[in-house]
Formats: C-alpha cells, sequence, structure tokens
C-alpha cells in the first residue's frame, strides 16, 4: 500500500503492521512497550469493573458488605456455601441489583461496540446510534409491540424482533439518503440523522397517545429515556447472547474494519469485498441496538464518547479499539445507572437524562473540535 495511504502516525494508524510502511520505521522496543501498556491497561479496566461491580450491588437503601456481596453470589452458584446473611439480603443482592448491575455492563459494553462500528462503518467521529436515529427507529418498533402487540407469535422475543426491525429500516433511511452520487457525506449523514431521529421520535409519541392510556403513555415515555428497574435474570438472555455473536464475528473482521475506517479503496485493494461487509455490519448493528434497546429503552451518546475515549488512549487498531470499548462502556454504563437510581432517592431518573448530562457537551465539544468539522 502506498505510504500516501498510511498518512497518520503510528500510534494512530489502524491498518495491521504488515499493511503500514510507517510501522517498519518504528523501533521493535516501543512496539513492544505499547503492547505491554495495553495489556495493563487491560488489567486495570477488568479490575476497575470488578470494584464497580461490586460497589454498585452495594449501593442503595439497604447497604451490603462487599464481602457479603460476593459471599452470597458464590452461593448462588455453590450451594456449600454458606453464611449468616439474611434471605432478604439474598433477595436484594442476588434478584435485585446484580441482574441490573449486570444488564447495565452488557447494555453500555453494547452500545459502545455499535458506536465503534458504526463510525467505521459510515467514517464520521460523529456517528452513534442516538444520533443517527438508529435507537429512535428501534423505538418505534419496539412501542408498536408494547402497545399493539405487533409480532406478538414471537412470544418473548416480540419486543427484541420489532426493535431489531425498526433499527435496521432507520440505519437504511439514513444511509440512503446521506448517500449523493454514490459517495457518503458525512455532513448530510448528521443532518439527516437528526432528522430521521426526530421524526421516528414524533411516530412514537404519537403512538403513545393514541394508545389512550395515560399509565401506557407514562410507561413508554419513561421507557424512551431508558432504565433498567426490574431486570431479572431472564432479561439477560438475549442481551448476553447478542453481544457474545457481534462481538465474536467482529474481532474476526477487525482486519476489515481498519482498512474500511481509511476507505473503500484501500479496503478493496487488501481483498475486503465492501458491499458485503457493509451488508453484514448493517445487520449487526441493528440487531445489537435492537435487542438493547428492547430490554433498556432509548440510551444516547454512550457509543460517541465511548470510542472517542478509547481511540485516545489505544489508538485507532480496532484490534484493541473494540475490547477496550466494550469495557469501558460497560463501567460508564454501571455508573451512570447507579447515579440514576441515588441521586434524587427514593425516586429513580431515567438513565437516558444521566448519561445525556454527559454526553451533550461532549459532543458539543466534538462538533467545535476538528471532528466536527470533515
Amino acid at each position: 500500500m502506498p505510504n500516501a495511504q498510511c498518512p497518520m502516525p503510528n500510534a494512530q494508524c489502524p491498518m495491521p503492521n504488515a499493511q503500514c510502511p510507517m510501522t517498519n520505521l518504528i523501533p521493535k522496543q516501543l512496539r513492544k512497550n505499547k503492547q505491554q501498556r495495553y495489556k495493563l491497561l487491560m488489567v486495570a479496566m477488568v479490575m476497575i469493573l470488578l470494584v464497580s461491580m461490586t460497589l454498585a450491588v452495594m449501593i442503595g437503601p439497604v447497604p451490603i458488605p462487599p464481602l457479603r456481596v460476593w459471599q452470597i453470589a458464590l452461593s448462588q452458584v455453590f450451594p456449600k456455601v454458606t453464611g449468616d446473611w439474611t434471605q432478604a439480603q439474598v433477595q436484594i443482592v442476588w434478584l435485585i441489583r446484580f441482574p441490573r448491575v449486570l444488564l447495565a455492563f452488557f447494555v453500555g459494553a453494547g452500545l459502545s461496540v455499535v458506536g465503534v462500528i458504526m463510525q467505521a462503518l459510515v467514517r464520521n467521529p460523529l456517528a452513534d446510534p442516538f444520533i443517527l436515529g438508529i435507537s429512535s427507529g428501534a423505538s418505534v418498533g419496539a412501542v408498536l409491540v408494547i402497545l399493539f402487540g405487533i409480532f406478538s407469535f414471537f412470544g418473548v422475543y416480540a419486543l427484541s424482533f420489532g426493535a431489531f426491525l425498526g433499527a435496521l429500516l432507520a440505519f437504511f433511511v439514513v444511509f440512503f439518503l446521506a448517500r449523493r452520487q454514490g459517495h457518503l457525506s458525512s455532513t448530510r449523514l448528521i443532518l439527516i440523522g437528526v432528522a430521521v431521529s426526530s421524526l421516528f421520535e414524533a411516530v412514537t409519541s404519537f403512538l403513545a397517545i393514541k394508545a389512550g392510556s395515560g399509565e401506557a403513555t407514562r410507561r413508554v415515555l419513561f421507557w424512551l429515556l431508558g432504565g433498567l428497574s426490574g431486570t431479572t435474570w431472564t432479561d439477560l438472555i438475549l442481551p448476553v447472547l447478542a453481544l457474545f455473536l457481534g462481538i465474536g464475528y467482529l474481532l474476526l473482521q477487525t482486519r476489515s474494519l481498519n482498512a474500511l475506517l481509511i476507505g473503500e479503496e484501500t479496503a478493496r485493494t487488501l481483498g475486503t469485498d465492501t458491499d458485503r461487509f457493509r451488508k453484514q455490519l448493517f445487520f449487526v448493528t441493528s440487531l445489537l441496538t435492537g435487542v438493547i434497546v428492547a430490554v433498556s429503552g432509548v440510551i444516547g451518546f454512550v457509543g460517541l464518547m465511548i470510542p472517542h475515549s478509547v481511540r485516545f488512549l489505544v489508538g485507532s487498531d480496532h484490534r484493541r479499539v473494540l475490547p477496550v470499548s466494550l469495557l469501558l462502556g460497560g463501567i460508564f454504563l454501571i455508573w451512570a445507572d447507579v447515579l440514576a437510581r441515588t441521586i434524587v432517592a427514593p425516586e429513580e431518573l431515567p438513565i437516558g437524562i444521566i448519561t445525556a448530562l454527559f454526553g451533550a457537551p461532549f459532543f458539543i465539544w466534538l462538533m467545535q473540535g476538528k471532528g466536527g468539522r470533515k
């Protein structure tokens, strides 16, 4: 590949070492130090995740000591583990808080991964399932299921299927309208995404009003701002399965993702069928977004903030960006959920309000920086 196709310094070059000629100019010791720093970062993030999960389960109207948290958890997995805790503590830790904390992690991880993929797919640093209207499209599909029983023949998976179809529809509409003469305009992408998002939000509000029930309208509007209350262990099955399958596929495609981030011509030169690969990414991101929206409602800005923060830490190579984004996104949403349920206790805020308080200033900062001037 000519040097002109790899203009970035190596720390930011997303291409694998063998495909980026500038890499050969970097001393081996420096590359080894970068690998060591990455490993240390991953170890540190796993430790932070465990501490965050422990504290999140501890915090609440009934505080639980940290050691007891894990004793109770282990006793549910290994019945031989016993202790002097009460049945009420078991219900609080194992049936209420642990599922909620785990769902917060998986939702945050999934939204972060979707943000990474969308930014590579459309080559726009402002891409995010919330900003581009993908989450709003998923919400329309989910609300149709909630209020009118559409796709009820899918049983417990009706909500996820409806949200998936809505996300897929929104993705195709935004992408199709943003293309002009075969090229994708970054400015048009954001503007059309905002317009499509507003349109789907209006449709959702109309459906909620036409439902004719004040309680149904309140429930839908609260759900549209995102929330994890009432999470049970069965709520984790589909998100965990979708995330593992999606991450597994994406980790196998990091070379193509790196090439796509630079440009379609580069990706084709390296043997990537860009049209087919884009369709696959459409499906994966829509599936992940639909499943996440179905279990948590619409949570904005996570897919925007986390990928940018991660690239600042580890560069643009998706072999590192994806795992770190998964962990950092999960940690961020765990703490966002803690704030949502404690900041105005005993009342509970929709988690979308918390993420918006962080995400809106971050979005403005990006718009003021070079990312928003592309």
